[in-house]
């Protein structure tokens, strides 16, 4: 009854905010939809970020990206392997129940959990243990130093809802599975879920159970999916929508010179790259029978020196892009820009590479590739067919939607030859990308190597780095992962994109580095 009375209450509250308050719906776009509201299927921004307006960590980002306290008010590390968390009292899910220990302990267990994307949130831990309701400790397998900036992304699920929803595991988005989180969604953050279409919009309305002083002023969020670039800026230069999470680059002078109208912009600590299979013995794409290409560093060397970076950045991303050589960029701890010079351009190396790889004439490969989930990712793609078409490497381009798109690379296996992704440090630390991307595939570790690459001197070292407490010598364990991956051509690292949003001049909202989007930090001017 309790619950009956807490949900009716919610939806009165919304609906009286709304009629009295239309000017402060909040109305926004993006090219592609967040898939699923639920928190831990996929370890992908956009879906962390928006799920995070309705789901909270025991430690939140504050508007400069600092660590601040969330679901909990303080931590400690009472020993070198344990953290104890102190728990926020009196706080309540959006359904009226209260948030105890056993939510946080529940939650690192489906997190950890079958179907989950996001077990790296919680790859040190060997334990999550109550001490009491409002009292948790973690103990690590190892000294974890960073573990509080991995939490920031974990957001706390409530153990009574999903268990009376049949949601106590995670539904495998690659195997296309769903069940009731998937499109429903219940926590003790800023904002509730009101109503869910996919892959056109989804309604949030304040959450009057929160227990933070709201910084936003909203009585309303609608979530617009507009696939289209022409469309959702034409969407927004009508005032159908007030602001553009996914700017096209070409269409940024045209808002910027329209009143009422403003572009906001910044470095993203996003790292897009290439990544290829390299340990299958035979490729899945390809015309080659019989052996891997990519399994040869010189095949891996000689892709990277034909693909023209500057062009890119020049014609296909309007300079907004930063040329990179490594899979972390300037923002993430572990940075060097020494460390970071690209080879240039060098064709008849590469054609040479080729040959004294056995590939005189080239071969033949698919590049799956998203065409809605990076700024001008499709674009990027068709730019890299191109030159590698100059070395003899016939690329056959697959670009697809982020859902199919992602299902196929984030397999369990990877069904992928070759492909483009990106990938943000949800920590802003470089052990988090050395980590997920580039360790070998084992239990929480190597989730998102999609490609497959091993070296044991490189795990190692990344083994290392993760207890590391000396600043000094973590950095120069960092380095030398770095150039350990650079030698080996593990990567084709691309660049760090410009993170590119559009907004109305009556709003205010802070843009971040990690192109997360805070409602709460949203108002609407009158």
């Amino acid at each position: 009854m309790l619950r009956r009375i807490l949900l009716a209450t919610t939806v009165a509250l919304g609906l009286a905010g709304a009629a009295s308050a239309q000017a402060n719906v909040f109305r926004w776009a993006n090219d592609g939809d967040v898939n699923s509201l639920d928190p831990y299927s996929r370890q992908e921004t956009f879906l962390l970020t928006f799920n995070a307006n309705i789901y909270e960590p025991l430690i939140r980002r504050s508007r400069t990206l600092d660590l601040e306290p969330a679901l909990a008010t303080r931590w400690e590390q009472v020993d070198p392997t344990t953290w104890r968390f102190h728990l926020r009292p009196g706080v309540r899910f959006s359904d009226g129940t209260p948030f105890t220990a056993d939510d946080v302990v529940f939650s690192a267990q489906r997190v950890r959990g079958p179907g989950s994307n996001t077990a790296s949130f919680l790859a040190s831990v060997a334990e999550v243990r109550k001490v009491d309701d409002v009292t948790v400790e973690m103990t690590t397998r190892v000294p974890d130093p960073i573990l509080p900036q991995n939490l920031t992304s974990w957001g706390i699920m409530s153990r009574a809802w999903a268990e009376r929803n049949n949601a106590t595991r995670v539904a495998d988005l690659t195997s296309r599975e769903e069940n009731f989180a998937t499109r429903n969604a219940m926590g003790t953050g800023p904002f509730v879920l009101v109503s869910r279409e996919p892959d056109r919009r989804t309604v949030l309305a304040p959450n009057p159970l929160w227990w933070d002083r709201p910084e936003h002023n909203l009585s309303r969020v609608e979530f617009n999916v507009i696939a289209n670039d022409a469309t959702r800026i034409a969407a927004l230069l009508s005032g159908e929508v007030d602001m553009v999470y996914t700017v096209p680059p070409q269409d940024m002078d045209r808002i910027g010179r329209t009143p009422g109208l403003r572009i906001i912009q910044g470095p993203e600590l996003r790292t897009i790259f290439l990544g290829m299979d390299q340990s299958r013995d035979e490729l899945l794409k390809s015309d080659v029978r019989g052996r891997n290409p990519f399994k040869d560093v010189r095949v891996r060397r000689a892709m990277a020196l034909a693909i023209d970076m500057e062009a890119i950045r020049t014609r296909v991303m309007r300079g907004q892009a930063r040329i990179t050589n490594q899979i972390f960029g300037p923002g993430v701890n572990g940075f060097l820009e020494e460390n970071d010079r690209r080879p240039p351009v060098d064709l008849d190396q590469a054609r040479r590479l080729l040959a004294e790889a056995g590939y005189p004439n080239g071969f033949g490969v698919t590049l799956d590739c998203p065409n809605d989930r990076y700024v001008n990712d499709e674009a990027i793609c068709t730019a890299v067919v191109s030159m590698l078409a100059r070395i003899g490497v016939r690329v056959t381009l697959n670009a697809q939607t982020r859902v199919r798109f992602f299902a196929e690379v984030n397999a369990p296996r990877f069904n992928t030859s070759f492909y483009l992704l990106g990938w943000t440090p949800n920590t802003y630390d470089a052990h988090n990308a050395l980590f997920n991307m580039a360790a070998t595939r084992q239990a929480d570790r190597g989730n998102f190597n999609n490609g497959g690459y091993s070296n044991p001197r490189f795990d190692a070292l990344v083994e290392r780095i993760a207890v590391e407490t000396n600043p000094q010598q973590r950095q120069a364990l960092i380095t030398e992962a770095t150039r350990m991956l650079q030698e080996d051509q593990a990567y084709i690292p691309m660049h760090q994109q410009t993170v590119v949003w559009a907004v109305r001049q009556n709003v205010t909202l802070q843009q971040q580095a990690d192109n997360g989007f805070p409602l709460r930090l949203v108002r609407v001017g009158q």
